[in-house]
């Protein structure tokens, strides 16, 4: 079970819902990913506009501001890791892929702007395409579906199937069920517990559930730097489940629950 890989967060937000202010400044931001990558990372995810539930937009300036700097600044100190660029505006996905980006990680699945799909095709990188319902102003007020597996399941097959239309090589896709992203505690339980649905995509699948409030509602509400152990053991159903890419804060635990697990289910 040794394919996988890690991404680890890098927020240039004020807000975000673990660190948001932590890393705001870019040189602040550059020294987090270059330990995230010391720390094991094999893509650093840098965003200047958090999602998390009840965010506000950030007009396009101010997210250019915050990332691209930190794109350049890693990339001037010769970081080798790939570089992710987490926005839902492609004019960011431009301007990163420009700076030194191979990853646009769309929150969105490239359906946020009229020509998200057109620039996707235009920039042949990868795209990380993740289910939402509903925007994150909204998205957690009363977030429902007949069966959620399955809504999300047809959801991403659709969103390939635009992709793939549009001129976007089908090889560059990788999907996410998008936890905490207009779900509940028992519909992200549902996503997590079936995650080898989605395996048959036949794409990737990126599993972001690192600190999430739903550890908390299973945790004694435990605030979002205490959810270390619950991010975790997500991660280790998610490995189980068939994702091979892990969206997280915690690099270099999650680094060595994933090496000693993948060791012993390798001796099965």
């Amino acid at each position: 079970m040794g394919d996988w890989r890690i991404m680890g967060v890098v927020n240039a937000t004020p807000d975000s819902f673990s660190d948001g202010g932590a890393y705001l400044d870019a040189g602040a931001a550059v020294s987090h990913a270059l330990q995230l990558r010391e720390d094991g990372a094999d893509i650093l995810d840098i965003g200047g506009e958090s999602t998390r539930p009840g965010a506000d937009d950030v007009p396009l300036e101010i997210e250019l501001a915050r990332t691209i700097p930190v794109i350049e600044g890693v990339r001037k100190k010769g970081c080798a890791a790939a570089i992710s660029i987490d926005t839902r505006k492609p004019e960011v996905a431009r301007a990163a892929v420009t700076a030194g980006a191979s990853i646009w990680n769309d929150v969105t699945a490239l359906t946020f702007a009229p020509d998200s799909l057109e620039v996707a095709a235009s920039l042949s990188c990868d795209i990380v395409m993740m289910h939402a319902q509903g925007d994150p102003k909204t998205m957690q007020k009363d977030p429902h579906y007949d069966d959620v597996v399955e809504e999300v399941y047809a959801y991403l097959a659709k969103r390939i199937e635009a992709c793939v239309k549009a001129g976007v090589d089908e090889t560059r896709l990788i999907v996410d069920p998008g936890i905490g992203f207009g779900k509940t505690l028992d519909h992200n339980l549902a996503l997590l517990a079936n995650l080898d649905r989605f395996c048959a995509l036949g794409r990737p699948v990126l599993l972001g559930a690192s600190r999430k409030r739903f550890i908390a509602a299973l945790d004694r509400d435990a605030p979002a730097g205490e959810r270390l152990g619950g991010s975790l053991a997500a991660v280790m159903a998610g490995l189980k489940g068939g994702a091979s890419i892990f969206r997280v804060h915690d690099v270099a635990e999650t680094r060595q629950a994933l090496s000693v697990f993948s060791a012993i289910e390798d001796r099965r």
